[in-house]
């Protein structure tokens, strides 16, 4: 019977799924370092999120035949690697969608309306009048949204936002979306103009080394002036330091961040001491359901992986 190593403690029902197919053992890489690399060497599948699998630790691992990462980012996976032994390597792109759609345009909403800072105000004791002007937020409906990165999820903001807000939805993509311009009404535009013309600048690009640093000083200068910035893709594609001396130097207006250069974020950072900045700690797909729903979605591609079947979602370098 094939082994699915587990370095995650899934769900009770989820382990059972596995169960019915595979041996399955549980180990944790760093607690339990030395168990973990036992098993590692006879498991066919690996199983889990986050966890860095480059040359080092594949040379440790004779068997594998699949790593499912419950996750749709795999920045932690060195594809190259990963393809050059002949491994399948596999994510869950589709169950999160509907969430991440809810967390950005929730993010959008809070870094417009300043929902965060008026809360602290709130509950400080500091609301002694009526709210007056320089306390005001901005709408979103019927402003201009720059999307960057129209894969699943920027088409789902780009939905919600065209017809539920509507907003004018621009997006810049490595190729154009047709399908997704009938649908949404979204405009594909080159990087440049959606910088320059957009009120809300979302960025929902994965980490490659392509995209690594994409968003730095030289686009935050041509953002307009009162535009604000939403980045919930992947932390190191933005080049932090340069976004906190845009938000300082008011070269934008402020800013809704679900992820960070390292993770968790620095407390010293002065994004947290910045009242124009929402600050998540990485929580775009962190509800039970959505969660639950990838642990099962990446337990049956790791099960179909080691089974010599062709998982549902493989990533192609």
């Amino acid at each position: 019977m094939p082994m699915i190593l587990s370095y995650v403690e899934p769900p009770e029902d989820v382990l059972a799924l596995m169960k019915e197919h595979c041996e399955v053992q549980i180990a944790r890489p760093k607690k339990q370092k030395e168990l973990f690399y036992q098993y590692l060497q006879e498991a066919d599948g690996l199983y889990g999120a986050g966890l860095k699998v480059d040359d080092a630790l594949l040379d440790q691992a004779p068997n594998l035949k699949v790593v499912s990462n419950v996750s749709v980012g795999y920045d932690n996976l060195d594809m190259k690697a990963i393809a050059k032994r002949g491994i399948t390597a596999t994510h869950t792109p589709e169950v999160l969608i509907q969430t991440m759609g809810d967390t950005m345009i929730g993010l959008m909403i809070c870094a417009a309306r300043r929902i965060p800072e008026l809360d602290r105000f709130v509950k400080e004791g500091h609301w002694q009048k009526p709210l007056t002007p320089p306390y005001f937020g901005t709408n979103i409906h019927h402003k201009k949204l720059g999307i960057i990165g129209m894969g699943r999820i920027g088409q789902e903001v780009a939905r919600r936002a065209a017809f539920g807000f509507h907003m004018d939805v621009m997006y810049h993509n490595r190729s154009r979306k047709p399908e997704a311009e009938k649908e949404t009404g979204a405009v594909y535009a080159d990087l440049d103009d959606l910088l320059k013309t957009s009120d809300i600048v979302m960025l929902l690009t994965p980490l490659t080394e392509e995209t690594r640093g994409m968003i730095g000083a030289e686009a935050f200068q041509k953002m307009k002036r009162d535009a604000i910035f939403i980045n919930g893709g992947r932390g190191p594609v933005v080049v932090e330091e340069d976004l906190i001396h845009a938000l300082q130097e008011g070269w934008i207006k402020a800013a809704g961040l679900d992820v960070f250069e390292k993770e968790p974020v620095d407390p010293k950072s002065p994004l947290l001491q910045m009242d124009q900045v929402v600050t998540l700690p990485h929580l775009g797909t962190a509800t039970h359901e959505t969660r639950h729903a990838m642990y099962v979605d990446a337990a049956k591609q790791c099960v179909d992986g080691v089974l010599g079947k062709t998982p549902k979602h493989v990533i192609s370098l």
